[in-house]
Protein backbone atom coordinates (compact mmCIF):
# COMPACT_ATOMS: atom_id res chain seq x y z
CA UNK A 1 0.00 0.00 0.00
CA UNK A 2 2.65 2.52 0.99
CA UNK A 3 4.76 2.31 -2.21
CA UNK A 4 1.62 3.15 -4.19
CA UNK A 5 1.72 6.62 -2.63
CA UNK A 6 4.91 7.22 -4.57
CA UNK A 7 3.16 6.79 -7.90
CA UNK A 8 1.87 9.87 -9.70
CA UNK A 9 -1.30 8.97 -11.57
CA UNK A 10 -2.30 12.46 -12.71
CA UNK A 11 -0.34 15.66 -13.41
CA UNK A 12 0.23 17.67 -10.23
CA UNK A 13 -0.80 21.31 -10.09
CA UNK A 14 1.13 23.91 -8.13
CA UNK A 15 -1.42 23.85 -5.26
CA UNK A 16 -1.15 20.04 -5.17
CA UNK A 17 2.61 20.26 -4.83
CA UNK A 18 2.42 22.89 -2.10
CA UNK A 19 -0.08 20.81 -0.11
CA UNK A 20 2.05 17.70 -0.59
CA UNK A 21 5.05 19.56 0.82
CA UNK A 22 3.34 21.49 3.59
CA UNK A 23 1.05 18.92 5.24
CA UNK A 24 3.93 16.77 6.59
CA UNK A 25 5.61 19.93 7.91
CA UNK A 26 2.35 21.12 9.48
CA UNK A 27 1.41 17.82 11.13
CA UNK A 28 4.87 17.07 12.49
CA UNK A 29 5.29 20.64 13.76
CA UNK A 30 2.04 20.27 15.73
CA UNK A 31 3.22 16.90 17.09
CA UNK A 32 6.67 18.29 17.96
CA UNK A 33 5.30 21.35 19.76
CA UNK A 34 2.82 19.18 21.68
CA UNK A 35 4.45 15.84 22.47
CA UNK A 36 8.07 17.01 22.70
CA UNK A 37 8.36 20.68 23.66
CA UNK A 38 5.13 21.09 25.63
CA UNK A 39 5.23 17.75 27.43
CA UNK A 40 8.90 18.40 28.26
CA UNK A 41 7.96 21.73 29.78
CA UNK A 42 10.32 24.53 30.82
CA UNK A 43 11.50 26.45 33.86
CA UNK A 44 8.58 28.83 33.37
CA UNK A 45 5.43 26.96 34.37
CA UNK A 46 2.16 28.87 34.07
CA UNK A 47 0.14 25.76 34.85
CA UNK A 48 1.45 25.05 38.36
CA UNK A 49 -0.31 28.05 39.98
CA UNK A 50 -3.50 27.16 38.08
CA UNK A 51 -3.41 23.56 39.28
CA UNK A 52 -2.55 24.61 42.83
CA UNK A 53 -5.46 27.04 42.88
CA UNK A 54 -7.84 24.34 41.59
CA UNK A 55 -6.75 21.89 44.28
CA UNK A 56 -6.95 24.49 47.03
CA UNK A 57 -10.38 25.63 45.87
CA UNK A 58 -11.72 22.06 45.99
CA UNK A 59 -10.20 21.53 49.44
CA UNK A 60 -11.61 24.80 50.84
CA UNK A 61 -8.13 26.25 51.30
CA UNK A 62 -6.71 29.69 50.51
CA UNK A 63 -6.26 30.30 46.78
CA UNK A 64 -4.67 33.75 46.64
CA UNK A 65 -1.34 33.05 48.34
CA UNK A 66 1.07 34.70 45.88
CA UNK A 67 3.93 36.93 46.92
CA UNK A 68 3.98 39.50 44.13
CA UNK A 69 7.57 40.45 44.94
CA UNK A 70 8.67 37.17 43.35
CA UNK A 71 9.00 36.75 39.59
CA UNK A 72 7.59 33.24 39.24
CA UNK A 73 4.16 32.88 37.53
CA UNK A 74 1.33 34.12 39.73
CA UNK A 75 -2.27 33.01 39.97
CA UNK A 76 -4.35 35.95 38.75
CA UNK A 77 -7.78 34.52 37.87
CA UNK A 78 -10.84 35.84 39.72
CA UNK A 79 -13.03 33.47 41.79
CA UNK A 80 -15.22 32.89 38.73
CA UNK A 81 -12.15 31.68 36.82
CA UNK A 82 -11.12 29.49 39.73
CA UNK A 83 -14.52 27.83 39.60
CA UNK A 84 -14.09 27.12 35.89
CA UNK A 85 -10.66 25.53 36.20
CA UNK A 86 -11.45 23.67 39.43
CA UNK A 87 -12.19 20.28 37.72
CA UNK A 88 -8.47 20.05 36.97
CA UNK A 89 -7.92 19.59 40.69
CA UNK A 90 -9.54 16.15 40.58
CA UNK A 91 -6.74 14.85 38.34
CA UNK A 92 -3.14 13.95 38.97
CA UNK A 93 -0.83 16.90 38.16
CA UNK A 94 0.85 15.34 35.12
CA UNK A 95 -2.46 14.12 33.71
CA UNK A 96 -4.08 17.51 34.27
CA UNK A 97 -1.20 19.39 32.64
CA UNK A 98 -1.12 17.18 29.56
CA UNK A 99 -4.89 17.38 29.22
CA UNK A 100 -4.65 21.18 29.44
CA UNK A 101 -1.99 21.20 26.71
CA UNK A 102 -4.10 19.00 24.44
CA UNK A 103 -7.16 21.21 24.99
CA UNK A 104 -5.16 24.25 23.91
CA UNK A 105 -3.79 22.42 20.85
CA UNK A 106 -7.33 21.46 19.82
CA UNK A 107 -8.50 25.03 20.46
CA UNK A 108 -5.82 26.48 18.17
CA UNK A 109 -6.59 23.94 15.45
CA UNK A 110 -10.34 24.61 15.66
CA UNK A 111 -9.67 28.35 15.59
CA UNK A 112 -7.49 27.87 12.50
CA UNK A 113 -10.29 25.90 10.84
CA UNK A 114 -12.89 28.59 11.48
CA UNK A 115 -10.52 31.34 10.38
CA UNK A 116 -9.97 29.49 7.12
CA UNK A 117 -13.73 29.12 6.68
CA UNK A 118 -14.30 32.82 7.38
CA UNK A 119 -11.92 33.69 4.56
CA UNK A 120 -13.42 31.15 2.18
CA UNK A 121 -10.87 28.34 2.48
CA UNK A 122 -11.36 24.72 3.49
CA UNK A 123 -9.17 21.90 4.74
CA UNK A 124 -8.56 20.81 1.16
CA UNK A 125 -7.21 24.22 0.20
CA UNK A 126 -3.54 25.08 -0.12
CA UNK A 127 -4.00 27.62 2.68
CA UNK A 128 -4.84 25.00 5.34
CA UNK A 129 -1.40 23.40 5.86
CA UNK A 130 0.32 26.78 5.48
CA UNK A 131 -1.84 28.34 8.21
CA UNK A 132 -1.42 25.40 10.61
CA UNK A 133 2.35 25.27 10.06
CA UNK A 134 2.68 29.05 10.44
CA UNK A 135 0.64 29.12 13.66
CA UNK A 136 2.55 26.33 15.39
CA UNK A 137 5.90 27.72 14.26
CA UNK A 138 5.32 30.96 16.18
CA UNK A 139 6.52 31.86 19.65
CA UNK A 140 2.97 32.59 20.74
CA UNK A 141 1.62 29.08 20.11
CA UNK A 142 4.85 27.31 21.06
CA UNK A 143 5.27 29.03 24.43
CA UNK A 144 1.55 28.87 25.16
CA UNK A 145 1.93 25.09 25.03
CA UNK A 146 5.36 24.90 26.67
CA UNK A 147 4.45 27.22 29.55
CA UNK A 148 0.95 25.71 29.56
CA UNK A 149 -1.48 28.60 29.77
CA UNK A 150 -4.90 29.17 28.23
CA UNK A 151 -4.10 31.48 25.29
CA UNK A 152 -5.22 28.82 22.81
CA UNK A 153 -8.66 28.67 24.39
CA UNK A 154 -8.88 32.46 24.36
CA UNK A 155 -8.00 32.51 20.65
CA UNK A 156 -10.83 30.07 19.96
CA UNK A 157 -13.22 32.25 21.97
CA UNK A 158 -12.15 35.29 19.95
CA UNK A 159 -12.65 33.56 16.61
CA UNK A 160 -16.05 32.18 17.67
CA UNK A 161 -17.13 35.64 18.87
CA UNK A 162 -16.20 37.13 15.49
CA UNK A 163 -17.78 34.25 13.60
CA UNK A 164 -21.08 34.60 15.44
CA UNK A 165 -21.11 38.37 14.93
CA UNK A 166 -20.58 37.96 11.18
CA UNK A 167 -23.29 35.31 10.97
CA UNK A 168 -25.70 37.49 13.00
CA UNK A 169 -25.91 34.81 15.71
CA UNK A 170 -25.81 37.59 18.26
CA UNK A 171 -27.03 35.67 21.30
CA UNK A 172 -24.32 33.07 20.80
CA UNK A 173 -21.64 35.72 20.27
CA UNK A 174 -21.79 36.64 23.94
CA UNK A 175 -21.14 33.09 25.19
CA UNK A 176 -17.42 32.74 24.30
CA UNK A 177 -16.89 36.35 25.31
CA UNK A 178 -18.56 35.83 28.69
CA UNK A 179 -16.56 32.66 29.40
CA UNK A 180 -13.25 34.42 28.75
CA UNK A 181 -14.22 37.52 30.76
CA UNK A 182 -14.99 35.20 33.69
CA UNK A 183 -11.33 34.10 33.63
CA UNK A 184 -9.44 37.09 32.18
CA UNK A 185 -11.00 40.12 30.43
CA UNK A 186 -8.43 40.34 27.65
CA UNK A 187 -11.12 40.23 24.92
CA UNK A 188 -13.36 42.77 26.62
CA UNK A 189 -12.41 45.68 24.26
CA UNK A 190 -13.86 43.74 21.31
CA UNK A 191 -17.35 44.38 22.65
CA UNK A 192 -16.99 47.78 20.99
CA UNK A 193 -18.09 46.14 17.72
CA UNK A 194 -21.63 45.14 18.78
CA UNK A 195 -21.83 48.42 20.72
CA UNK A 196 -21.17 50.46 17.58
CA UNK A 197 -23.87 48.53 15.72
CA UNK A 198 -26.31 48.84 18.64
CA UNK A 199 -26.48 45.07 18.97
CA UNK A 200 -27.38 44.46 22.59
CA UNK A 201 -27.78 40.69 22.44
CA UNK A 202 -24.04 39.82 22.83
CA UNK A 203 -23.90 41.83 26.04
CA UNK A 204 -26.40 39.58 27.79
CA UNK A 205 -24.10 36.56 27.98
CA UNK A 206 -20.92 38.65 28.02
CA UNK A 207 -22.02 40.27 31.26
CA UNK A 208 -24.38 37.62 32.60
CA UNK A 209 -22.00 34.64 32.51
CA UNK A 210 -19.21 36.29 34.57
CA UNK A 211 -21.71 37.62 37.09
CA UNK A 212 -23.41 34.24 37.46
CA UNK A 213 -20.10 32.37 37.84
CA UNK A 214 -18.82 34.94 40.31
CA UNK A 215 -22.02 34.63 42.35
CA UNK A 216 -21.54 30.86 42.52
CA UNK A 217 -17.78 30.96 43.18
CA UNK A 218 -17.66 33.72 45.81
CA UNK A 219 -19.31 31.81 48.68
CA UNK A 220 -17.42 28.63 47.72
CA UNK A 221 -14.03 30.36 47.94
CA UNK A 222 -12.24 30.69 51.24
CA UNK A 223 -10.44 33.96 50.49
CA UNK A 224 -12.24 35.79 47.61
CA UNK A 225 -11.69 39.16 49.24
CA UNK A 226 -7.94 38.87 48.77
CA UNK A 227 -8.46 38.88 45.02
CA UNK A 228 -9.98 42.37 45.29
CA UNK A 229 -7.54 43.66 47.90
CA UNK A 230 -4.28 42.26 46.53
CA UNK A 231 -4.56 40.76 43.03
CA UNK A 232 -6.55 43.56 41.34
CA UNK A 233 -4.10 46.30 42.43
CA UNK A 234 -1.21 44.14 41.20
CA UNK A 235 -2.88 43.75 37.80
CA UNK A 236 -2.95 47.54 37.46
CA UNK A 237 0.80 47.83 38.03
CA UNK A 238 3.48 47.66 35.34
CA UNK A 239 6.01 45.02 36.31
CA UNK A 240 9.58 45.13 35.05
CA UNK A 241 9.95 41.50 33.91
CA UNK A 242 8.38 39.55 31.03
CA UNK A 243 6.51 42.72 30.06
CA UNK A 244 6.79 44.04 26.51
CA UNK A 245 4.36 46.91 27.03
CA UNK A 246 5.78 50.43 26.85
CA UNK A 247 5.25 50.85 30.58
CA UNK A 248 7.04 47.56 31.32
CA UNK A 249 10.10 48.57 29.34
CA UNK A 250 10.00 51.97 31.00
CA UNK A 251 10.26 50.37 34.43
CA UNK A 252 13.00 47.97 33.31
CA UNK A 253 15.16 50.59 31.60
CA UNK A 254 14.30 53.45 33.95
CA UNK A 255 12.76 55.75 31.34
CA UNK A 256 11.48 59.15 32.46
CA UNK A 257 7.75 59.60 32.97
CA UNK A 258 7.45 62.31 30.31
CA UNK A 259 8.87 59.97 27.65
CA UNK A 260 6.55 57.14 28.64
CA UNK A 261 3.54 59.48 28.61
CA UNK A 262 4.57 60.85 25.23
CA UNK A 263 5.01 57.40 23.68
CA UNK A 264 1.72 56.10 25.03
CA UNK A 265 -0.10 59.27 24.02
CA UNK A 266 1.40 59.25 20.54
CA UNK A 267 0.45 55.65 19.88
CA UNK A 268 -3.02 56.26 21.34
CA UNK A 269 -3.54 58.98 18.71
CA UNK A 270 -2.29 56.64 15.98
CA UNK A 271 -4.72 53.95 17.14
CA UNK A 272 -7.72 56.30 17.31
CA UNK A 273 -7.09 57.72 13.83
CA UNK A 274 -6.63 54.21 12.38
CA UNK A 275 -9.86 52.99 13.97
CA UNK A 276 -11.76 56.04 12.75
CA UNK A 277 -10.56 55.53 9.17
CA UNK A 278 -11.41 51.83 9.32
CA UNK A 279 -14.87 52.57 10.70
CA UNK A 280 -15.55 55.43 8.29
CA UNK A 281 -14.47 53.71 5.09
CA UNK A 282 -14.43 49.95 5.67
CA UNK A 283 -17.22 49.06 8.06
CA UNK A 284 -19.38 47.84 5.18
CA UNK A 285 -16.79 45.16 4.40
CA UNK A 286 -17.51 43.45 7.68
CA UNK A 287 -14.93 40.66 7.59
CA UNK A 288 -12.08 43.01 6.72
CA UNK A 289 -13.23 45.66 9.19
CA UNK A 290 -13.74 43.26 12.09
CA UNK A 291 -10.43 41.43 11.66
CA UNK A 292 -8.35 44.54 10.99
CA UNK A 293 -9.89 46.74 13.67
CA UNK A 294 -9.74 43.95 16.26
CA UNK A 295 -6.04 43.53 15.50
CA UNK A 296 -5.44 47.25 16.03
CA UNK A 297 -7.39 47.19 19.31
CA UNK A 298 -5.61 44.09 20.63
CA UNK A 299 -2.17 45.43 19.66
CA UNK A 300 -2.94 48.73 21.36
CA UNK A 301 -3.99 46.89 24.50
CA UNK A 302 -0.74 44.90 24.58
CA UNK A 303 1.47 47.92 23.89
CA UNK A 304 -0.28 50.63 25.92
CA UNK A 305 -1.61 48.59 28.83
CA UNK A 306 0.11 47.64 32.06
CA UNK A 307 1.11 44.15 30.87
CA UNK A 308 1.92 42.92 27.38
CA UNK A 309 3.47 39.50 26.95
CA UNK A 310 4.73 38.17 23.66
CA UNK A 311 2.45 35.16 23.56
CA UNK A 312 -0.60 37.44 23.67
CA UNK A 313 0.16 38.00 19.96
CA UNK A 314 -1.86 34.87 19.20
CA UNK A 315 -4.92 37.12 19.23
CA UNK A 316 -3.58 38.90 16.12
CA UNK A 317 -4.04 35.85 13.87
CA UNK A 318 -7.34 37.20 12.44
CA UNK A 319 -5.57 40.42 11.43
CA UNK A 320 -2.73 38.49 9.79
CA UNK A 321 -5.24 36.43 7.78
CA UNK A 322 -6.46 39.58 6.05
CA UNK A 323 -3.31 39.53 3.92
CA UNK A 324 -5.26 37.34 1.48
CA UNK A 325 -7.64 40.26 0.85
CA UNK A 326 -6.63 42.63 -1.92
CA UNK A 327 -7.24 45.76 0.16
CA UNK A 328 -5.33 44.41 3.18
CA UNK A 329 -3.15 46.88 5.06
CA UNK A 330 -0.52 44.13 5.46
CA UNK A 331 0.56 43.84 1.84
CA UNK A 332 3.94 45.47 2.41
CA UNK A 333 7.27 44.29 3.82
CA UNK A 334 7.37 46.60 6.91
CA UNK A 335 4.19 44.90 8.16
CA UNK A 336 5.90 41.50 8.09
CA UNK A 337 9.05 42.91 9.65
CA UNK A 338 6.74 43.87 12.50
CA UNK A 339 5.19 40.41 12.57
CA UNK A 340 8.67 38.87 12.77
CA UNK A 341 9.27 40.94 15.89
CA UNK A 342 6.37 39.55 17.90
CA UNK A 343 5.75 36.15 16.32
CA UNK A 344 9.07 34.48 15.65
CA UNK A 345 10.42 31.73 17.90
CA UNK A 346 14.00 32.91 17.24
CA UNK A 347 16.22 33.84 20.17
CA UNK A 348 18.47 36.90 19.77
CA UNK A 349 20.77 36.41 22.76
CA UNK A 350 24.37 36.77 21.59
CA UNK A 351 27.63 35.62 23.20
CA UNK A 352 30.03 38.04 21.45
CA UNK A 353 27.53 40.94 21.52
CA UNK A 354 25.74 40.34 24.79
CA UNK A 355 24.28 43.81 25.35
CA UNK A 356 22.96 44.05 21.80
CA UNK A 357 21.54 40.52 21.95
CA UNK A 358 19.68 41.16 25.21
CA UNK A 359 18.25 44.42 23.91
CA UNK A 360 17.16 42.77 20.65
CA UNK A 361 15.54 39.87 22.52
CA UNK A 362 13.72 42.00 25.09
CA UNK A 363 12.63 44.82 22.77
CA UNK A 364 11.74 43.01 19.56
CA UNK A 365 8.16 42.38 20.70
CA UNK A 366 7.65 46.03 21.64
CA UNK A 367 9.24 47.05 18.34
CA UNK A 368 6.98 44.66 16.42
CA UNK A 369 3.74 45.84 18.02
CA UNK A 370 4.77 49.48 17.59
CA UNK A 371 5.73 49.04 13.95
CA UNK A 372 2.51 47.18 13.20
CA UNK A 373 0.41 50.08 14.50
CA UNK A 374 2.55 52.55 12.55
CA UNK A 375 2.18 50.52 9.35
CA UNK A 376 -1.62 50.26 9.63
CA UNK A 377 -1.85 53.99 10.39
CA UNK A 378 0.47 54.96 7.52
CA UNK A 379 -1.30 52.80 4.95
CA UNK A 380 -4.73 54.12 5.89
CA UNK A 381 -3.66 57.78 6.08
CA UNK A 382 -1.84 57.56 2.74
CA UNK A 383 -4.93 56.05 1.15
CA UNK A 384 -7.06 58.84 2.63
CA UNK A 385 -4.67 61.58 1.44
CA UNK A 386 -4.51 60.10 -2.07
CA UNK A 387 -8.29 59.80 -2.27
CA UNK A 388 -8.78 63.37 -1.03
CA UNK A 389 -6.28 64.67 -3.57
CA UNK A 390 -8.07 62.77 -6.34
CA UNK A 391 -11.49 63.94 -5.10
CA UNK A 392 -12.76 60.37 -4.68
CA UNK A 393 -13.38 60.19 -0.93
CA UNK A 394 -17.06 59.57 -1.65
CA UNK A 395 -15.99 56.30 -3.31
CA UNK A 396 -13.86 55.21 -0.36
CA UNK A 397 -10.13 55.37 0.19
CA UNK A 398 -8.99 52.27 -1.69
CA UNK A 399 -6.66 53.05 -4.61
CA UNK A 400 -8.33 52.78 -8.04
CA UNK A 401 -6.60 49.50 -8.88
CA UNK A 402 -8.21 48.00 -5.78
CA UNK A 403 -11.52 49.85 -5.90
CA UNK A 404 -12.20 48.96 -9.52
CA UNK A 405 -11.42 45.28 -9.05
CA UNK A 406 -11.73 44.36 -5.39
CA UNK A 407 -11.14 40.64 -5.04
CA UNK A 408 -13.43 38.89 -2.59
CA UNK A 409 -12.22 35.60 -3.95
CA UNK A 410 -13.23 32.82 -1.63
CA UNK A 411 -14.80 35.13 0.94
CA UNK A 412 -18.36 33.96 1.58
CA UNK A 413 -21.03 36.42 0.47
CA UNK A 414 -22.58 36.58 3.94
CA UNK A 415 -19.29 37.85 5.40
CA UNK A 416 -18.89 40.80 3.06
CA UNK A 417 -20.78 43.80 1.89
CA UNK A 418 -22.29 43.83 -1.60
CA UNK A 419 -20.40 45.57 -4.38
CA UNK A 420 -21.07 49.14 -5.36
CA UNK A 421 -20.88 52.56 -3.82
CA UNK A 422 -22.25 52.73 -0.28
CA UNK A 423 -24.49 55.66 -1.15
CA UNK A 424 -25.91 53.76 -4.14
CA UNK A 425 -26.65 50.56 -2.28
CA UNK A 426 -29.89 50.23 -0.35
CA UNK A 427 -28.45 47.61 1.99
CA UNK A 428 -25.55 49.95 2.75
CA UNK A 429 -28.00 52.68 3.62
CA UNK A 430 -29.80 50.34 6.00
CA UNK A 431 -26.55 49.38 7.69
CA UNK A 432 -25.54 53.04 7.95
CA UNK A 433 -28.64 53.65 10.03
CA UNK A 434 -27.48 51.11 12.62
CA UNK A 435 -24.25 52.99 13.35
Amino acid sequence: MFPSQLKTRTPLTTPDIIKMVMWPFAVLTVVHRTIILAFNGAVTNDFLPIYTAAVNFLNKQDVYLDNFNWTHPHYLYPPSGTLMISPLGFLDYDVARRLYIILNVLAVLIAAYYLLKLFGYGLSSVAAPIVVFAMFSTETVSNTLIYTNMNGLILLAQVLFMKFLLERRLWWAGVPMGLTIAIKPILLPLLVFPFLKKQWQPFVASIGIPIMLMAIAWPLSKDPGRYIRETVPYLAESRDYFNSAISGNAVYYGLPDWLVLGLRGGFAVIVLISLWLLFRYYRHDELFFLCTASGVIMTAQFLLGSLGQMYYSMLLFPLLMTVVMKHSVLRNWPAWLAVYGFMTFDMWFSVPWRQFGEAAQFLRTTFGWSLLLIVVFTVLVNRWLDARKAGTLHLGIDPPYIRDDVEHKGVPEKYRFPEGRPEQNSLAAQIDKTY
